[in-house]
Formats: structure tokens, C-alpha cells, sequence
């Protein structure tokens, strides 16, 4: 398999507002260009923040131009992706570092972990594209802890910008669907630690 056709593929976003726009375009690729149909779910701060990178509301505009389903916002709906089996693979992109922090440590106090949690009883994949500033900080250890984690799979990272954040990590959107694929096949998609150029 080398495409996402047919795919049912369940996108959480969280509040790494600055990378946004990036994902959104991997999001768009995966529809209209693959053939995968895609269910957004949102972390309350992509549902309800304004920022500098836009507002809420262009965001959910701009799902909805591409195709996506209504997002999912509430922790209630977002239990049945369990029961239900609703995707083949859930992807978080970005994944902050709250949400990778929270996600290691057994929280479920949004709609964007429980999906998580709802999609790992399947045993399915789950898929995080990690950008935080706090990576190699106090957020190292849960990300030893989602590395060594069942059915978690990363889309490959590294620092991108050590001078001024060292302890920052991005993963890179344009490898989440290979990503998806590896994953797909129970696999780590390698190599898993990327040299961004400075």
C-alpha cells in the first residue's frame, strides 16, 4: 500500500497554533489528492482560540471547504471512535506538548485523548507528529514513554531551531503519511530523529 485511498483516518489538533497552517495542508493532501476521508477532533484550544495564525473559526472553514467531516469537540463524542472502530488510523498533528505530556501519563480530559485512548483499546495505530518547546525539557521523559508505548507511532523529528529553542522539537508534516503507512504495518517509519538545517 503506497496511498491513503479509502482510508478513514481520524486528525486530532492541538494547540501548537504557529504549525496550523502546515498541518492543514497535509490534512488537504490526504483527501483531495489520496482519497482518504478524514474526521477532524479538536483540542479545545484549536476549538476556541484566536490567534495571530488565525482565528478558530477560519480553521474550521477551511476543514470544511476541504471535506472534512464535522469536527468532533467534545470528550462525549469522541468515545464512541472506540466501540464503533470509526478510523483505521488517528492521527495527532500537531500534538503539543500538553496533550504529549497528558496522553503519557493516562489523562483523559479532552476530546483529543480520549479519541486517542478510545482508538488504542482497538488496538489500532495512532499516530503523533510532535511540536513542542519543551521536548528535551520536562516533557523528555513522556516522550521516552510514547516511544516505548504499544501501537504509537512518531512521524520523525529533530531540533528546529537549537540555538534559540533548544529543548524544541518538530516533527516533519510532510513525512506523516509515509508515516501513516509504516504504522499501518505495525512499524516505526525510520530514521526517527531528523537534522534540520540552520
Amino acid at each position: 500500500m503506497n496511498s491513503l485511498e479509502g482510508l478513514k483516518i481520524g486528525w486530532a489538533l492541538t494547540g501548537s497554533h504557529c504549525t496550523l497552517e502546515q498541518y492543514m495542508e497535509q490534512m488537504r493532501k490526504a483527501i483531495q489528492e489520496d482519497g482518504a476521508t478524514v474526521m477532524p477532533i479538536l483540542s479545545a484550544s484549536v476549538d476556541g482560540t484566536d490567534s495571530r495564525f488565525g482565528t478558530a473559526e477560519s480553521w474550521k472553514k477551511k476543514m470544511n471547504d476541504m471535506g472534512c467531516a464535522a469536527p468532533i469537540t467534545k470528550i462525549t463524542t469522541a468515545e464512541p471512535i472506540g466501540p464503533k472502530k470509526l478510523c483505521d488510523v488517528l492521527v495527532v498533528a500537531p500534538c503539543s506538548g500538553n496533550t504529549m505530556a497528558k496522553l503519557a501519563n493516562g489523562i483523559t480530559d479532552s476530546s483529543v485523548l480520549m479519541a486517542v485512548k478510545a482508538h488504542l483499546r482497538n488496538e489500532r495505530p495512532v499516530v503523533l507528529s510532535i511540536a513542542t518547546n519543551d521536548a528535551l525539557g520536562f516533557n523528555a521523559k513522556n516522550l521516552g514513554l510514547l516511544l516505548n508505548s504499544k501501537n504509537i507511532f512518531m512521524v520523525p523529528f529533530g531540533q528546529d531551531d537549537p540555538d534559540k529553542k533548544p529543548n524544541s522539537l518538530l516533527s516533519d508534516p510532510q513525512k506523516i503519511k509515509d508515516t501513516i503507512l509504516f504504522a499501518l504495518k505495525g512499524k516505526q517509519i525510520q530514521p526517527l530523529v531528523l537534522q534540520y538545517k540552520s
